[in-house]
């Protein structure tokens, strides 16, 4: 048997091979044919047409998605005003000359301004234009059959011939069925057998843009109807999923809290909490866990559960995380009279460093009269260290869990400025109509106590008592409608562009004819939509599997064919 041939470069074949060779190359790829550039119709009409064909060529969409993602880089690297309105304040503030410009390119609202919006429309109109006709022509293909067999087969890059004694017809029979055995589409056509493969390239191709369309889909659907929220609980609280219990809340443009909120309740049963004690790991937690009872709809039963770090509670197509956990000293604070203006209140601190050493403001808004009857709110700036070192240590905790608690007080009074109908902090005391507790220095009065301690403050203006330590957990429910969507179009994608890359489509023919010496000539050649190593390869095994089924003729042994002159045996392929 002869072996598998290349053409000789700066070889000419005649206009007729040419038109041949073509056809035989034809829909190997739905890819759009390349015209010659020229001028566009005069016109509005031809203006259109024009537009529309650049619109949806590949290169532009491939041009569009890059341009979607460099677009992207500012909203991660700038702070968004939909993520974190305090962080863009205090942008605004710090940078008197880049703010203004940022706010005219809209650079603090990335995902809603005009420019990333008009990027991301174009992509979408362009993926849909250029995939819906390569869609229709690969299923047109899919629905017809690989062409005829070129009058000359030698002329292909993969090519093999030899001489047997078997009939013609059995020939083709045979090689019919190899194709079909190793999954060609395959038939007869003429005095050949054409077999195709490979669809999985163009089906995977497709894929991988449709996934991108629906990705594109999913997010902007996810970005109009998501909702986002934050609530810190304290141990025995709870929470019903409506719009006035968040302490933040965010939301996409279409979002309606009346219809979009899932009805469900919890309430915070125990927070358990453990910890590295020793090693280079000390402080690091072992167990983080909020033990939670929750129910769905007004009049839903109860059900416990246990909320875990990256374990969210799904309820309705929400997700309540577990997202940080701190201390709440109890107070009780009593006026100069003795009346009990705050009876054992649990107010939250906020988390410093990884050894939850705490800082806030605790607020008696009501209730409170001096030594004179008058009326006045008071203000505490608290500390909280969950594991004091010891007198004469630094005011930091040496461990997160409660082993030695020890919280700091600086006291003031007058008004806290919470009636003026504006919103305030509720973690940091307004001191603009504050005056300070003086000690018998002079200076701001302030205490330590521990779990028991009492403060009394000056001039018999009342007492202050740690009564215990409260602990609270905070939780972040979201939503984010066609998530499963979006990693279901990134599978696709993956797996699509997988194909597109280590699949290729390719052909090949099977000509058994008789000839002048009453002999069987067989030839086979392949053809690939790219030049590579696998289309001469495979066409080898095939030919020696149907070589079996057809050998050489005795002559053909004694006196191979003089081979075409116009081309050479691939390196390694005699036999």
């Amino acid at each position: 048997m002869s072996s598998t041939e290349k053409t000789v470069p700066g070889t000419t074949p005649g206009a007729g091979d040419d038109q041949d060779l073509g056809a035989a190359g034809s829909q190997l790829s739905t890819a759009p044919q390349e015209e010659a550039p020229n001028l566009p119709a005069l016109g509005v009409v031809g203006w259109v047409r024009w537009f529309w064909r650049q619109l949806t060529s590949m290169r532009v969409a491939l041009l569009l998605l890059l341009l979607l993602s460099l677009g992207a880089i500012p909203g991660s690297l700038i702070p968004q005003e939909g993520v974190d309105a305090t962080k863009v304040d205090d942008f605004r503030e710090r940078h008197d000359v880049l703010a203004p410009v940022y706010d005219k390119l809209g650079l603090f609202h990335v995902y809603g301004s005009v420019w990333f919006s008009a990027i991301y429309i174009l992509l979408f109109v362009s993926l849909i234009g250029c995939i819906v006709p390569r869609t229709w022509q690969f299923v047109g293909q899919l629905r017809g059959r690989p062409p005829g067999a070129p009058r000359r087969l030698n002329r292909l890059p993969a090519h093999t011939t030899w001489r047997t004694g078997a009939e013609p017809d059995e020939v083709r029979e045979a090689a019919l069925a190899l194709l079909k055995k190793r999954r060609f589409r395959a038939h007869v056509v003429g005095d050949a057998v054409a077999g195709e493969k490979g669809y999985v390239r163009e089906a995977g191709n497709l894929a991988f843009h449709i996934a991108l369309i629906v990705m594109l889909i999913a997010f902007a659907w996810g970005q109009l109807f998501k909702y986002e929220g934050n609530k810190l609980i304290l141990e025995g609280d709870g929470f019903s999923n409506t719009l006035t219990q968040y302490d933040d809340f965010k939301s996409g443009n279409l979002f309606d809290a009346d219809h979009d909120l899932a009805p469900f309740s919890f309430t915070l049963k125990d927070f358990h909490g453990t910890y590295e004690a020793t090693g280079p790991n000390r402080g690091t937690p072992r167990v983080y866990e909020a033990k939670v009872t929750y129910s769905e709809g007004a009049y839903g039963k109860d059900r416990p559960t246990t909320i875990k770090v990256n374990e969210p509670l799904e309820i309705d197509g929400s997700k309540v995380y577990l997202t940080a956990h701190g201390y709440a000293p109890v107070l009780t604070v009593k006026d100069a009279k003795g009346n009990v203006v705050m009876d054992r209140e649990a107010t939250a601190l906020l988390p410093l460093d990884s050894n939850v050493t705490s800082s806030g403001a605790v607020m008696v808004r009501d209730g409170y009269r001096n030594t004179e009857g008058v009326k006045e709110q008071l203000g505490f700036n608290a500390f909280f260290l969950p594991t004091y070192g010891g007198k004469g240590s630094a005011m930091y905790s040496t461990f997160p869990a409660l082993l030695n608690p020890m919280l700091a007080l600086s006291a003031y009074h007058g008004d806290l400025g919470v009636d003026a109908g504006f919103p305030k902090s509720i973690y940091q005391l307004d001191k603009t109509k504050l005056k300070e507790f003086k000690d018998s220095d002079g200076e701001l009065f302030k205490k330590q106590l521990k779990v028991g301690d009492t403060m009394t403050l000056p001039n018999g203006a009342g007492t202050v008592t740690f009564d215990g330590v409260q602990e609270w957990a905070n939780f972040q429910v979201t939503r984010q409608p066609a998530s499963g969507w979006a990693l279901g179009g990134a599978v696709v994608a993956i797996l699509g562009l997988a194909g597109s890359l280590f699949i290729q489509r390719r052909r090949v023919w099977v000509r058994a004819v008789r000839g002048a010496d009453g002999v069987t000539v067989v030839e086979m050649a392949g053809l690939g939509r790219s030049e590579s190593a696998k289309v001469p390869e495979e066409l080898g095994e095939l030919a020696g599997i149907l070589y079996e089924q057809a050998p050489g003729a005795p002559d053909a042994e004694a006196g191979p064919e003089t081979p075409d002159p116009r081309v050479v045996p691939a390196e390694g392929a005699e036999k």
